[in-house]
């Protein structure tokens, strides 16, 4: 019997050890692939690359790096490297959280919702951590959520959000499901002068969390908790859409010609 098939990306790059932590820890469920960016590729967002010619090399049995996004790296996986579609993708483990609005920036969060428009089941990982990482904690937690989903999968176009605290495994006080918080940045913009005397700046500064509601994802990881968010790619508002209704007459009005705007315009002007 056909072992399950289990896709494993990134946004860190092909060398980086949350990457092949996670693996080994998925090797316990299915047939693990690899498809990775040749490089860090951080805060690419949904990015796709349609200007330059995408490479796939094979690194090793079921491991492969492209020179490209990681949502590049799940087009190519599925339609030019695996033998067949997964029943699971898992982009991670992230050195760092993805919480809040980060989400909406981040690679590895990009790398799942790929998966799922492509309607494969998909989890995206991220480690807190600072000058180390505790790979080994976040590779259990997310061996354990991939079992879950493989068993009773997922809702259609939602990807799940897991976020493991920077605490030991002994530590950690149980899983949260939660919902995403807001996360803003403290002075976002650092300019500084270089030996030559001309600015440059640094996108950086210093995260600010609070929350939407209760049971906030940055909240369950000050609490020691794992947090795993379900992600809905439906981003319409939908309790707002009849008050955007109203608009529809309104903004359905032809609009006047720019000659007869001209025409006014003099008209006035010899007045």
């Amino acid at each position: 019997m056909a072992r399950v098939r289990i896709l494993v990306t990134n946004d860190d790059g092909i060398a980086s050890p949350g990457l092949h932590a996670v693996a080994a820890a998925l090797s316990a469920l299915g047939e693990v692939w690899i498809v990775a960016p040749d490089r860090e590729r951080t805060a690419v967002g949904h990015a796709v690359t349609l200007h330059k010619p995408l490479r796939i090399t094979k690194m090793a049995p079921r491991v492969f790096m492209v020179n490209g996004t990681p949502v590049d790296c799940v087009n190519l996986a599925l339609v030019k490297v695996l033998p067949g579609r997964p029943a699971l993708i898992v982009s991670g483990i992230n050195r760092g959280v993805n919480l809040g609005d980060d989400v909406m920036y981040s690679g590895t969060v990009s790398g799942a919702l790929e998966g799922t428009i492509l309607g494969i089941p998909s989890v995206a990982v991220s480690q807190e951590g600072g000058e180390t990482f505790r790979f080994e904690v976040g590779a259990k937690y997310a061996a354990r959520v991939a079992a879950e989903v493989l068993q009773h999968g997922l809702p259609t176009e939602t990807i799940l959000n897991v976020n493991i605290p920077d605490v030991p495994l002994r530590s950690i006080k149980g899983v949260k499901v939660t919902c995403l918080s807001r996360r803003r940045f403290n002075n976002p913009i650092v300019e500084k002068v270089d030996p030559r005397g001309r600015k440059y700046y640094w996108i950086a500064g210093t995260r600010q969390s609070w929350s939407r509601e209760k049971d906030a994802d940055h909240e369950a990881l000050e609490q020691h908790m794992v947090s795993v968010t379900p992600i809905h790619l439906d981003t319409t508002h939908h309790a707002m859409l009849e008050h955007f209704r109203a608009w529809e007459q309104s903004l359905s009005r032809p609009a006047a010609s720019p000659m007869l705007k001209t025409s006014r315009s003099r008209k006035q002007a010899r007045a």
